[in-house]
């Protein structure tokens, strides 16, 4: 694995214009809603350029306002588009997403079936976009979305490797999108165990691993040859464990309101991965970590409470 300080970072996934509730309650009693940008790689692709790397985001979007929408928020945050493929036949996906008041976890209605990005697959890209130096993450939200884009992600993830580039993956479940959870716990781990860091939330390291204790989980992956594990803990921090032996837990970071929830845990990956590609202590990335997501889960949107790199600066100076 190459340890060098990366700049460029790849991810693939799903894009969706989202549109989320001005009213607070059922969502059929809505009447005004805000369109925002959603999706779990898009997310962290986001992130990642804000703090200064060349981010570059792999998706196929349809011919359609959404897609415009998508295409052209993403290039005013500076990211690469120019690996973005077209479909005129299926649409770009949307979600419909709640306005919850006290803390609580949104309702997420997704239309996102027989997407433009679900039909995305591994022939559609040449291997050597994935041999350039570069840290590719990934999560398993694409890969629950069809098993073409699953063959698109090993395809990455593979040739990443074979050229000693490095790789993060968070299994961010999404049981619907799966035909079984014995199914899902397959395939998800069959990229998590060819990553390099391992990012699991400890629900999902109970539904992954047969665990819900951190240290189990950490041993799990690492055992399989990955290097480095961080299981989330939500309000309590995040256990971190190395192949090497190096272990520790880091508290949580302080949250004066939760306002809302989605996307806490791709601003997670970024402050830890962000952090490790600049060769800092494993304790201080968790910590990059808990504070990213702290920021996120204390502003409406899955995105907008990532910071640039002089507010990050500004914030731990």
């Amino acid at each position: 694995m190459n340890t060098s300080l990366y700049k460029k970072f790849i991810t693939i996934g799903e894009p969706m214009a989202m549109f989320t509730a001005n009213e607070a309650g059922d969502l059929a009693h809505a009447n005004t809603f805000t369109k925002r940008l959603a999706g779990a790689e898009m997310n962290v692709a986001i992130g990642m350029a804000r703090l200064g790397y060349a981010s570059t985001y792999i998706t196929k979007l349809g011919q359609d306002s959404f897609g415009r929408y998508v295409e052209a928020s993403l290039q005013a945050e500076g990211i690469d588009t120019s690996l973005f493929t077209y479909s005129s036949e299926r649409p770009t996906a949307f979600q419909l997403k709640s306005r919850e008041l006290h803390g609580d976890d949104p309702v997420v209605e997704y239309f996102r079936k027989n997407s433009a990005a679900s039909t995305m697959a591994a022939d559609d890209y040449d291997a050597s976009v994935f041999a350039q130096p570069h840290h590719l993450h990934l999560t398993g939200v694409a890969s629950a979305v069809s098993p073409s884009i699953r063959g698109l992600c090993h395809k990455a993830l593979d040739n990443a490797k074979a050229h000693g580039n490095s790789v993060s993956f968070d299994p961010n479940l999404r049981p619907t999108l799966w035909a079984s959870e014995e199914e899902m716990v397959r395939e998800i781990n069959a990229i998590a165990f060819k990553a390099d860091i391992v990012l699991p939330g400890v629900s999902e390291g109970k539904i992954l691993t047969g665990s819900d204790q951190p240290e189990q989980i950490a041993d799990f992956y690492l055992s399989q040859g990955v290097a480095i594990v961080v299981v989330k803990l939500g309000g309590e921090g995040a256990y971190y464990k190395t192949a090497e032996g190096e272990a520790g837990y880091v508290a949580a970071s302080p949250v004066e309101k939760v306002i809302d929830t989605v996307g806490a845990g791709d601003s997670f990956a970024v402050g830890v991965v962000s952090a490790w590609l600049e060769a800092l202590p494993l304790a201080q990335c968790v910590a990059r970590g808990c504070l990213l997501g702290a920021l996120a889960v204390q502003v409406l949107g899955d995105s907008e409470g990532l910071p640039t790199r002089a507010a990050l600066n500004a914030l731990t100076a």
